[in-house]
């Protein structure tokens, strides 16, 4: 364990975004035993045009006005700070040198707003924890006094054509000058491992308390009532970029006495396909986030049945921690992100795969099995993935 540390902590994702974050469950996990300085990317040029009438771009406004704070104390040892002074939005610019002299100016700009943070709250030389940040980052280690410089990779952002353009070649170097590499799946670790020794796979936490029905108080709801078992079932963002059209079509041709239940609001698409035409498939909208484990209960198989690219290979599905701790026999798409789930979740390469796989879930799921799901889900908390990014941390010392 680390204690007793000055932490800063960087990202692409504000304290005041609408959905869970990695970087905010570790941050609280920080502030347990450190001081932490959680600070929000700045507002750069685009996004005061583009979103000026938003909540969100009017309180920065504020900020940078000095009507309002800010810096905002989250709890006890934890900070949260809006930096005041703009950046430039570059990425348009064709010319990485171009890009990488004004990358530098809008670091010089950042770097002082959280220097400034900083000396406000006494922090002396900081552990930096930088969530995927490659451009705001990528100077911060010269910038600040910082004892220890960890990148955090969590999804292959370089495939994304926004930080594709310049990160391809950003990146790597970022990747080589930090102190330590932490990863939340084994595709990132090794690519990390390509330009710096010190990386390491952490896993991820998961609060998965909502989805505990230790005591069987969760509900089904009504609507499962004219639904024909067995239902296999999806909760969660339906989208062609990571879900297999194609294989929720094959499986529910291959057997029409199963039900396919799919729980969450559709893209383009999920809307256009043939799965609509089908009497065994069930779309039944979206739903508030409280609610869902009500719907994993009336899956009799839950899944995820992924599409294999750049967006998926290699990202760690938190829905899959929510399934087992529920301790629904659970299939999904085989990904490199997927090993560690080997001994608890069935994985499939093809739709064929999925057909077989999902009668021999059906039919040998069993108490013994449910309890391992469960303790296995348990076992992937906050705490325990802060615990493994202090050890890497302390290993790569």
């Amino acid at each position: 364990m680390i204690t007793n540390q000055d932490i800063v902590v960087i990202g692409i994702q504000a304290w005041d975004i609408e959905i869970g974050s990695n970087c905010k469950n570790i941050a609280m996990e920080f502030a347990k035993h450190n001081r932490v300085l959680y600070v929000n990317p700045p507002m750069d040029r685009a996004s005061l045009k583009r979103e000026k009438h938003t909540e969100k771009i009017q309180k920065r406004i504020q900020i940078k006005n000095g009507q309002e704070a800010d810096l905002l104390k989250v709890q006890d040892n934890l900070w949260n700070l809006y930096p005041k002074r703009m950046t430039e939005s570059i990425n348009w610019i064709p010319f990485h040198g171009l890009f990488k002299l004004l990358n530098k100016r809008n670091n010089k700009i950042f770097a002082g707003d959280i220097k400034s943070a900083m000396d406000r709250l006494g922090f002396g030389k900081v552990l930096l924890f930088n969530d995927s940040s490659m451009f705001l980052g990528f100077h911060l280690k010269e910038l600040l006094p910082v004892s220890r410089y960890t990148y955090y990779m969590r999804d292959y952002l370089i495939k994304v054509p926004y930080w594709k353009k310049h990160g391809e070649r950003l990146e790597p170097k970022l990747i080589e000058k930090a102190d330590t590499i932490v990863n939340n799946s084994t595709l990132y670790a090794e690519y990390g491992a390509k330009y710096n020794k010190q990386s390491y796979m952490v896993g991820q936490g998961c609060d998965v308390s909502l989805f505990n029905d230790a005591k069987n108080a969760i509900q089904i709801p009504d609507e499962f009532q004219d639904i024909p078992k067995p239902i296999l079932g999806y909760v969660g963002y339906l989208t062609s970029m990571r879900l297999d059209i194609p294989l929720l079509e094959h499986l529910a041709n291959a057997k029409k006495d199963w039900s396919i239940v799919l729980v969450g609001p559709e893209d383009q698409d999920f809307r256009k396909s043939k799965l609509h035409e089908l009497d065994n498939v069930y779309f039944l909208g979206s739903k508030q986030a409280n609610d869902l484990p009500a719907y994993v209960k009336g899956f009799d198989v839950a899944m995820n049945p992924q599409v294999v690219n750049f967006w998926t290979i290699g990202n760690y599905p938190r829905k899959i921690d929510e399934y087992l701790a529920m301790g629904k026999p659970t299939l999904a798409t085989k990904t490199k992100a997927m090993e560690m789930f080997k001994d608890h979740v069935y994985l499939a390469e093809t739709k064929e795969d999925y057909v077989q796989l999902a009668m021999k879930a059906l039919e040998e799921n069993s108490q013994k099995l449910i309890a391992g799901r469960i303790a296995f889900a348990k076992s992937h908390t906050w705490e325990n993935n802060v615990m493994a990014i202090y050890k890497a941390i302390k290993k790569s010392a």
